[in-house]
């Protein structure tokens, strides 16, 4: 497991490393909600690398009641804790988890009236539950209101783990009255969060077509560029320039031209040169 998690990290440090290298902004780079979550991913290894819990001079210390390194051992065991932000890279190439971020992004007021309403509820049914159960039958679960705050929680979220349970009559109405209050609670926001899903969604959806449409006509057009490259010093001189440039054939048919005109003009000499002469008189 080691070596595999140091290959892991290896390239994961060299491809932040890359992007780091080739963003424009460097600030806004490191300002990024990705980019942070991946070093805070990929420094726990290197810190650990660094500090060996498992030093046996650090247990001695440890022994010796050493504060410090009872904390910096603590915070070494958080950070490989940490390592689990591995899985949130899965954001980059997974449209869900990119749908997701923007729809808890864009839906805050939502979960805010949400955490509101529940607040309200818990404060509400906490002492009810308190009051039915240990001023009138005297049970021991519900010691105080604070302590039944988690069992109204667990309560109005449809959870019941079944550790604090109301035993009397009127506990068990409020437990009910809660249950069926959680249930409502839960149901109004949750319509305005699936819209928001759903329209996140359909916006991601959108936007990641639209990229892909414009980078298949970014390499139609590179390689459109390349071909009348190649056709362009395939026809070369340009038709613009051809009448300054002969071609070869017309230049080799003049050349053929000249050199029977000579040779009949050759021919013509020696034709003369072999005939015999006539007497001026014969004309």
């Amino acid at each position: 497991m080691f070596i595999v998690e140091t290959v892991c990290v290896a390239w994961f440090s060299l491809e932040w490393i890359l992007r780091f290298i080739q963003a424009r902004s460097k600030l806004d780079f490191i300002r990024g909600p990705l980019n942070v979550i991946d070093a805070m991913a990929i420094l726990p290894y290197y810190v650990s690398l660094a500090v060996d819990e498992d030093d046996p001079t650090l247990d001695h210390e440890k022994a010796g009641g050493t504060s410090y390194l009872d904390k910096l051992g603590l915070v070494l065991r958080i950070l490989r804790a940490l390592r689990i932000l591995y899985v949130m890279r899965l954001a980059r190439h997974s449209l869900g988890l990119q749908t997701l971020g923007l729809t808890v992004r864009k839906s805050t007021r939502e979960f805010g009236l949400l955490l509101l309403f529940l607040c309200v509820a818990v404060t509400l049914f906490s002492p009810l539950v308190h009051l039915a159960e240990s001023e009138l039958t005297g049970a021991q679960d519900f010691s105080s209101i604070p302590a039944s705050y988690w069992w109204a929680i667990i309560s109005m979220t449809t959870v019941g783990y079944g550790d604090m349970v109301p035993r009397s009559i009127p506990g068990q109405v409020v437990a009910l009255s809660s249950i069926l209050s959680g249930i409502l609670i839960m149901a109004f926001p949750a319509t305005s969060i699936f819209h928001m899903f759903s329209k996140s969604y359909q916006e991601l959806k959108q936007e990641h077509n639209r990229l892909f449409k414009e980078e298949c006509a970014a390499a139609a057009a590179l390689a459109a560029t390349s071909r009348e490259g190649q056709e362009g010093s395939e026809d070369f001189p340009p038709p613009g320039l051809r009448h300054m440039c002969p071609d070869t054939e017309s230049t080799r048919s003049l050349e053929s031209l000249s050199l029977l005109e000579n040779g009949g003009v050759v021919s013509g000499n020696n034709q003369h040169s072999h005939s015999p002469r006539l007497p001026a008189g014969a004309f």
